[in-house]
């Protein structure tokens, strides 16, 4: 596995930086609620909602680790305000879950399910991006259970908790819904060089009614 790319200085950091962001050293804990145990042999990633051909998909968690690894260095944005800039994160491309199991044609939306029913809403575009990824690693170590172990993912162009941990599957959806936060007055979107943080800031087009 690579090595994390290393940035020149504050004040290239700092350019890097959207609205109203610092940046953070060190990786803090933020979730809401209990930390899931993690047991293996009942573990699965399910694909499901309007998949192409109708059918359900699932991998057990040796099959899906078994698809093609990859890394990319990004940065992670905090709706809290901070910034982690640079993390090196490997795992499965979001690109890869869509080619093998690919969605109906009129899916504009997919719902991110993790542990204990929490679920974030994305666009395909975003969720289709070239940098979104089903993340194990970060900078070469695996994640721990704190967070997101086994699986989390990682959209960096969108604040972080458009990345759930805990992942356990992805819904295809023909139209948008609301996922949890965006449920609770957070913004549909959450754009952070936009500081799309809160619903009260949306403007018409950006999400289903609350």
């Amino acid at each position: 596995m690579g090595q994390p790319v290393e940035r020149e200085g504050e004040a290239a950091a700092q350019s890097e930086l959207p609205p109203g962001q610092r940046i953070q050293r060190g990786w803090p804990v933020t979730h809401y609620g209990p930390v899931p145990k993690f047991r293996p042999e009942r573990w699965d990633f399910r694909v499901f909602g309007a998949t192409a051909d109708g059918e359900k998909h699932s991998w057990t968690h040796e099959e899906f680790t078994a698809l093609p690894y990859t890394s990319l260095v990004a940065d992670l944005h905090c709706v809290t305000k901070f910034s982690m800039l640079g993390a090196e994160w490997g795992g499965i491309p979001a690109r890869t879950i869509l080619q093998i199991a690919p969605p109906a044609p009129a899916v504009t939306h997919v719902m991110v399910w993790a542990e204990y029913g929490f679920s974030s809403n994305l666009r395909l575009a975003d969720f289709a991006s070239e940098r979104s990824i089903f993340a194990t690693h970060r900078d070469g170590e695996l994640l721990t259970a704190e967070h997101g172990f086994p699986l989390r993912l990682v959209v960096p162009h969108l604040y972080a908790w458009k990345g759930p941990k805990w992942v356990r599957g992805v819904e295809y959806m023909t139209a948008d819904r609301r996922g949890f936060w965006e449920e609770r007055g957070y913004h549909n979107i959450g754009d952070p060089w936009r500081e799309q943080r809160y619903s009260y800031q949306e403007e018409p087009g950006d999400g289903p009614g609350l």
